[in-house]
């Protein structure tokens, strides 16, 4: 009994130490770089605030940009800009062959002022909105602003370029002449020599006056030989570019007291959105970070990004979800081989180089909780056949302890994952239970969703009996059999609604042994982090209740993700792909807060089980405009006393208005 509490005591002082390590940097000022503004943009002061220098990726339906930028120790600003065309194949025509250039040249290099170069100029501030804007001074003469940012559906990337007199004389504005045309090796496209054009429009003289302002513009665009170079108002193409991001900001919007939370997942919505491309294979969400492009992953689009695309209601989203699915059950065969983990080159070809990587499981999870979420019967009959043949080629793969094998998992044999992982055997445990729901929607036959019920238990009860162990002294789980040091993925089951070991889970994730300065690493006490399975624990954790403890970690995450160094999104990976800003993990962030935080699990097209964690210190909390199961509904969670308020609504109707015990789970009709 002594040992016993000894044991306890020491996981609590663990989970203290992490504590106070994380609630000292949250709420550090000298930790946020950047600054929540009025109309939902961040902004960087420069006071004495430098050298920094940063990266962002943004994207268009034919073009991505990786911009690498910075101000310098002079208070200069530079930039260099990675251009990405997804639909210009390159030979070999395999996961990473987007034609991709980067240019570094700054077009106020090539202006003359009063017939001289711009005088050396300081940076004021730089301010991100889905573009990126630096304004600058040059002396007492002219203020300078740049902005950045791809079209939304040309094959092209823009800048736009203004210099406003400050001073008290007119000054002379000499701005040049700029078509540039760069032609690729011919033996190095699938379609010959690719054009590149770099172009600067409004050219001249110009006699700008006190406190006058002139602009003009560089277009980057990439054409076929066949194709014409796309005629363009660079200025349209910010407006495009604009409202996009609000009609993204306009759908489902959280409102909590934590305005950093408020914030993040305004910003993530963008990111998860804007990087699907319009290729002949369809819409295809891809990952970007310079490597992944017009090509689809079992992990990142049908695992992570798809269930997600419902709750938003951005219907190109959801268009690319449903291609993914299909894309995948092109390659359905009646001797149950693996479905190959991506397919690629605009769907012409596929990459299988890790194996099986538990590919079916994170297929038919992603497809029947997309399926639920959308709400939409015509679209849920077509997955079917997809997530029967899954879930079968699952059951094919149990071992003689009932779990479920693969060659790896997602992480592709960089770390160690056994002959049979944790993150599998979850996904095909909740995948189940999803089949059950969509199965009873579609009146499909019950001895088969008996059978899966049935399945599901007996997974369920294999889970613990192969995977749960004591770890580094927590009772939490193993990662695969064998495995002796605690790993990031012990969070999934609670994110599937497996709860047995939440305690010791919950303790170990957050203790110093994983829990660092971005998030969770990997591996016990390596630097090694991927944010995925920060993200997955963090909304794990809400799940299984322990919402105060989860907010103050999701807090400090938001916080360093939106404001600190690395701005704006969730990342990939360190140090693989330094931070890369991959748009799945954008989808994982918001889906803390739908699944988590506001507890919503789809049960069938139009119906779904409402378990709200309203933390302790908030009175309320809402999500406005959620569009998922078909409707356009508002949730409100209110305290009263020592319960809790949910209203919903649809427009002006109430659907749901009563009052529930905090943890209490309810279902929620919305037919």
């Amino acid at each position: 009994m002594k040992r016993s509490f000894q044991k306890k005591r020491k996981h609590i002082l663990f989970v203290f130490v992490a504590f106070c390590f994380m609630t000292n940097k949250t709420f550090s000022q000298e930790d946020r770089r950047w600054q929540m503004d009025k109309d939902g943009s961040i902004s960087w002061q420069i006071n004495n605030n430098i050298a920094h220098d940063d990266h962002i990726e943004m994207s268009g339906k034919k073009i991505s940009c990786v911009l690498r930028y910075g101000v310098g120790t002079d208070g200069s600003f530079h930039a260099t800009r990675s251009l990405v065309w997804p639909m210009l194949r390159t030979i070999p025509n395999n996961t990473h062959a987007s034609l991709t250039r980067q240019f570094a040249q700054d077009a106020f290099d090539l202006v003359a002022v009063n017939y001289k170069p711009i005088a050396a100029e300081k940076v004021i501030s730089l301010n991100l909105n889905g573009t990126l804007l630096v304004k600058s001074k040059a002396g007492n003469t002219l203020e300078l602003t740049r902005q950045f940012f791809p079209s939304t559906t040309l094959a092209g990337y823009c800048e736009i370029y203004t210099l406003k007199n400050i001073s008290e004389k007119t000054c002379a504005i000499e701005i040049p002449k700029s078509n540039a045309v760069y032609n690729t090796d011919s033996a190095k496209g699938t379609e010959g020599s690719y054009a590149l054009h770099v172009d600067l429009f409004n050219s001249g003289s110009f006699n700008l006056k006190p406190n006058e302002t002139i602009s003009f513009s560089v277009f980057y665009s990439g054409v076929k030989a066949n194709e014409q170079v796309p005629v363009v108002n660079v200025e349209e193409e910010k407006n495009n570019r604009l409202k996009l991001i609000h009609e993204i900001w306009d759908k489902l919007i959280l409102e909590t007291p934590d305005e950093v939370l408020n914030t993040e997942f305004a910003f993530a919505k963008i990111r998860a959105a804007e990087s699907i491309f319009e290729t002949k294979g369809g819409p295809m969400h891809g990952p970007g970070g310079e490597s992944y492009y017009a090509a689809i992953w079992a992990n990142d689009q049908a695992e992570y990004i798809g269930p997600f695309f419902p709750y938003l209601g951005y219907e190109y989203g959801n268009q690319a979800s449903l291609n993914a699915y299909l894309q995948f059950a092109k390659f359905m065969n009646k001797e149950y081989k693996p479905i190959p983990s991506s397919i690629v080159a605009e769907g012409t070809d596929i990459w299988a180089g890790a194996g099986d990587r538990g590919d079916g499981a994170m297929i038919a999870y992603g497809a029947s909780r997309y399926a639920l979420s959308r709400g939409n019967v015509n679209e849920a009959k077509q997955l079917w056949p997809l997530i029967e043949w899954c879930l079968e080629y699952c059951h094919r793969k149990l071992n003689s302890d009932g779990v479920v094998t693969s060659d790896s998992d997602e992480l592709e044999g960089r770390l160690p994952a056994g002959k049979a992982n944790l993150n599998t055997s979850s996904l095909y445990y909740d995948a189940l239970n999803s089949a059950v729901y969509l199965g009873e929607a579609l009146g499909e036959n019950q001895t088969q969703l008996k059978a899966y019920k049935a399945e599901a238990e007996k997974l369920k009860i294999a889970i613990e009996k192969y995977f749960g162990a004591k770890i580094e002294g927590f009772e939490t789980y193993k990662y695969y059999k064998g495995n002796d040091v605690l790993r990031a993925w012990i969070c999934t089951p609670l994110t599937m609604g497996i709860y047995d070991r939440k305690d010791g889970t919950i303790d170990a994730l957050f203790s110093p042994r994983l829990w660092t300065k971005d998030g969770l690493a990997s591996v016990a006490g390596d630097k090694i982090f991927w944010d995925r399975s920060t993200l997955y624990a963090l909304r794990g954790v809400l799940a299984a209740g322990e919402t105060d403890k989860a907010l103050d970690f999701l807090h400090y995450y938001s916080n360093r993700r939106l404001l600190g160094d690395h701005v704006p999104y969730p990342v990939e990976a360190y140090p693989e792909g330094d931070q890369r800003h991959l748009s799945a993990e954008s989808g994982l962030y918001c889906r803390i807060f739908t699944e988590g935080l506001f507890g919503i699990r789809p049960t069938a097209l139009h119906s779904f089980d409402f378990t709200p964690r309203l933390p302790k210190s908030w009175s309320s909390m809402k999500m406005r405009h959620i569009n998922a199961f078909e409707r356009d509904f508002d949730i409100t969670v209110e305290r009263t006393d020592k319960k809790l308020k949910i209203t919903i609504s649809e427009g002006k109707k109430v659907i749901v208005n009563k009052v529930i015990k905090d943890g209490d789970t309810v279902n929620i009709s919305l037919q």
